[in-house]
């Protein structure tokens, strides 16, 4: 969800530029939802492992231990797998349908990191939003916390961006 809120929130002046990690990259009026029932239901791009039943209660939602052991950061070490999975936060089932009105990436440079081994999102996804919306490109070989298992790499691409300005 945090491609979703950097999308929009990119906005603000302040904002010079854009990374997203392993994240959704919506439209105007797409939302997590829209995109997600595109690839694969419509498109059927294939389904990776970690879309799987979440839990939901009370209308949050959140990974079971096993989702995010095995496919959320199955490339951690499984004591930091266990720890992501206990402080992992919840969110709200409504927030899978809202949309985005004005998407920055139309205006603010942009970089997106491909996380080739994502059990959440499908990497063929995430390469279709990366060149949607023109962003400079990098892979890196780890599951959906790439910031987690490949911080240097995620933190190169970021210094890139800085020094794009």
């Amino acid at each position: 969800m945090v491609g979703v809120v950097i999308t929009e929130a990119g906005n603000n002046p302040k904002v010079k530029s854009l990374v997203y990690v392993a994240a959704y990259a919506p439209d105007a009026n797409q939302s997590v939802n829209i995109i997600t029932k595109d690839a694969y239901e419509v498109r059927k791009i294939p389904a990776v492992p970690g879309r799987g039943k979440p839990i939901v209660n009370d209308g949050y939602i959140h990974l079971t231990d096993e989702t995010v052991i095995k496919h959320f950061a199955q490339d951690l070490p499984e004591a930091e797998a266990k720890v992501v999975a206990a402080v992992q936060g919840r969110l709200h089932a409504s927030a899978l349908n809202d949309t985005v009105s004005n998407p920055a990436w139309k205006t603010k440079p942009s970089f997106y990191i491909v996380a080739d081994n994502d059990h959440i999102i499908s990497p063929i996804l995430e390469q279709e939003m990366a060149k949607k919306i023109g962003a400079e490109t990098y892979h890196v070989k780890s599951s959906h916390v790439a910031m987690l298992s490949q911080p240097e790499e995620v933190s190169k691409v970021i210094l890139k961006a800085v020094k794009k300005l």
